[in-house]
């Protein structure tokens, strides 16, 4: 659906009051909204932003059907913090509110990362970053870890000739293709600065910040929820004291290192199942124990 399309298929004509109520309504952005609220401990800053990118879009709807034109919005993102923050699941979100507002065709997230993009050897970039390009038309393109894209000590890398198709894009189709990048905030800032074609194309930037451990531990028991398990209250405190240790440590990764612990936790139980009695009734079979946790080697140290 085009821009022009939606403005006539939501039904006001230059001129007339709209109702703005009821075209928030009629496009249902709150649904995408409100599952965020639902599915995403934390992250009050970044939910915040996509509330007011959202109104701002609907308000730019709106500004459409009585007349007040302005071209289409540039609506390609960076969005920068640590990993397992939920930059994914919140570009996932993005894709759908961008497509029930007429903003994007299709409302599809294609994410990719330097090597979905990048070849090896001359002539191979070129192919390869158009045939993602081609995917994601309609859509949204999330382009993760997007400063390995940019490597200058390197005279013979390919990436900045991914970047040039991209800017290109980016810029001349714009009503049809939404790019967002994402990585660690610092590493983002060089690439930013190093590439101020890049930059001056993006024109929301969203930092998603760590979670503290109350939200890790509110995290991890929606997962094992999920999972249709359930921390004893003892698994509870044991998690509780993992979250502690484990951010202590190199390669910690937010709520990813908290669904690879619970994973590693569920093998754990199965095993003292598998080993011990015979008889498991329903209650057994969905509880995870302290012992299931703490056999971590986390807790070695």
């Amino acid at each position: 659906m085009t821009i022009a399309n939606a403005a006539t298929t939501l039904g006001a004509v230059a001129g007339e009051v709209v109702d703005l109520k009821a075209l928030r309504a009629e496009t249902d952005i709150a649904t995408p909204i409100a599952e965020l609220d639902r599915d995403l401990v934390g992250l009050a800053p970044v939910k915040q932003r996509l509330r007011e990118i959202a109104a701002f879009l609907l308000v730019t709807r709106a500004r459409e059907q009585v007349g007040l034109t302005s071209g289409a919005p540039t609506l390609h993102m960076a969005f920068t913090g640590n990993p397992g923050t939920g930059k994914t699941t919140v570009a996932l979100r993005m894709a759908n509110i961008l497509h029930r507002l007429g903003y994007v065709r299709r409302g599809h997230l294609v994410a990719v990362t330097r090597d979905d993009l990048v070849g090896q050897y001359i002539g191979h970039t070129a192919p390869k970053t158009k045939e993602v390009l081609r995917r994601a038309m309609g859509g949204v393109l999330f382009i993760d870890e997007a400063y390995y894209l940019h490597r200058p000590e390197n005279e013979k890398d390919y990436g900045q000739e991914a970047i040039e198709i991209l800017l290109q894009v980016m810029e001349n189709q714009r009503e049809d293709l939404v790019v967002i990048l994402a990585g660690y905030r610092a590493r983002m800032d060089t690439f930013f600065a190093s590439n101020p074609g890049v930059r001056s194309r993006v024109a929301h930037h969203i930092d998603f910040p760590d979670y503290d451990d109350g939200e890790l531990l509110a995290i991890a028991e929606t997962l094992v929820g999920d999972s249709h398990y359930r921390l004893s209250p003892a698994a509870r405190e044991a998690m509780s004291e993992y979250i502690v240790r484990r951010r202590r440590q190199p390669g910690f990764a937010n709520a990813r290192s908290i669904r690879n612990a619970l994973d590693r936790a569920r093998l754990r139980h199965a095993m003292r199942l598998c080993e011990g009695s015979a008889i498991a009734d329903r209650e057994i079979l969905q509880t995870i124990d302290a012992e299931d946790i703490r056999a971590s080697r986390v807790f070695a140290s």
